[in-house]
């Protein structure tokens, strides 16, 4: 038992010496990637008269570490047209807007479906900006005009990835994933109770939760896959994003809460037991264990993360969390949204749920040693790399990874 202690030690103090902070981007090379972004989004609409706002947002928006092995495998940028905007049904028509929107707007109205999360968008107002009132007025739209999610010409299906349209930018080894999506100023009200939950360790703090209301959120123009062979709701129906609302949430962790992240999410792939971050394919994806990060960050307590730390305990405890939430009527609940189950009766999770189980410390302190730390090694020079070569006890494991920290 000592020596297996000693290995989940060997584990965890890896990951404390080598996931370091990551450079923050030069103001040069942010705006080299938001122009990329930008030229990127417009040719996939072949829409010139049309300006986008991106954002950056995935992995390398929301980790601040920076692990000895890459994790981010690609760029993901949402963008909004500045001629639309999507407000929850029953809103007013907004008078003042942020000055990257048009003259000319297009108001959508957010309509639930049956499906929590997901939307149909109706046009419901066309706003004129009158530059010397210094406001926007409106006009009611008297049509039946729902706005289809089918925003991509033809020939491109090859490169479209769930709601992203995948670019492969000159001298780049990294793809940009370009989703386009309709920007709402105001959190929805399908989020209403997330706001005003109670919460027992004070995570996210008030500020925080202030913060992520005040960003609302956007709506991506993606079908639910249950529903995408349905004629009209295929091509009609919408996701409510909360991405603005997770990068404020996730840089607010502890550096042990990204690293964690990081190691469920790299066990996970590597064991062929997530997908993409494409929720659509009916298997579990990054954005399950994201959820499952988010619901622990805020029903643990600080101590639980950080007394008698052992990153390996942590993952075990959440992977079991986790193999609980796909039991046989598995449910994980989204994060924002109520009675939003992100798993369904098509999810193939039993396999998964068994395995999960079946983890134990010194299982997975191995499984990251034989899979992890061993790739680290092959990084460094061969007389680090051939120390791996002999690690059959903890003394000669243990020097083999410190000569790679």
């Amino acid at each position: 038992m000592n020596g297996e202690r000693i290995v989940d030690d060997i584990v965890t103090e890896f990951f404390l010496n080598t996931c370091r902070l990551r450079p923050r981007y030069s103001k040069p090379v942010a705006q080299a990637i938001m122009r990329c972004a930008q030229i990127a989004a417009e040719q996939a609409l072949d829409d010139e008269e049309t300006a986008f706002i991106p954002l950056t947002t995935g992995s390398v928006a929301e980790f601040y570490i920076e692990p000895m092995l890459p994790h981010i495998g690609d760029i993901d940028v949402m963008c909004y047209c500045s001629t639309d905007l999507a407000i929850p049904r029953g809103y007013p028509a907004p008078t003042q807007l942020p000055a990257e929107f048009h003259s000319h707007v297009k108001i959508l109205e957010i309509i639930d479906s049956d499906l929590p999360g997901y939307v149909y968008l109706k046009l419901r107002y066309l706003l004129t900006e009158c530059v010397d009132e210094g406001k926007y007025n409106s006009v009611e739209y008297e049509g039946q005009g729902y706005l289809p999610n089918l925003s991509y010409p033809d020939g491109q299906s090859d490169s479209i990835h769930g709601p992203a349209v995948v670019t492969h930018q000159s001298g780049s080894l990294l793809s940009l994933d370009i989703v386009h999506c309709i920007r709402c100023l105001v959190w929805p009200p399908q989020a209403a109770g997330w706001q005003t939950r109670h919460r027992n360790h004070d995570w996210p703090d008030s500020a925080t939760v202030d913060r992520v209301v005040s960003n609302g959120c956007d709506v991506v123009r993606v079908a639910h896959r249950q529903y995408k062979q349905r004629e009209w709701m295929g091509s009609h129906q919408h996701r409510l994003s909360f991405s603005r609302a997770e990068i404020v949430l996730i840089n607010s962790w502890m550096p042990v809460q990204q690293i964690v992240y990081h190691m469920l999410r790299v066990f996970m792939k590597t064991e062929r037991l997530t997908e993409s971050d494409n929720i659509a394919t009916g298997l579990l994806s990054n954005y399950h264990i994201k959820t499952l990060m988010l619901w622990a960050c805020e029903g643990k307590s600080r101590n639980w993360w950080t007394d008698d730390l052992s990153l390996v305990r942590i993952c075990v405890q959440l992977l079991h969390i986790f193999g609980d939430w796909l039991t046989e009527d598995a449910r994980c609940q989204h994060y924002f949204i109520n009675n939003c189950n992100l798993i369904d009766s098509s999810f193939i999770v039993t396999d998964i749920r068994d395995h999960l189980m079946l983890i134990d410390a010194t299982y997975l302190s191995k499984w990251f040693v034989d899979n992890y730390i061993r790739s680290c090694s092959e990084l460094c020079p061969d007389n680090v790399s051939q120390l791996f070569g002999d690690v059959g006890n903890s003394m000669k494991l243990q020097n083999a990874v410190l000569s790679v920290v």
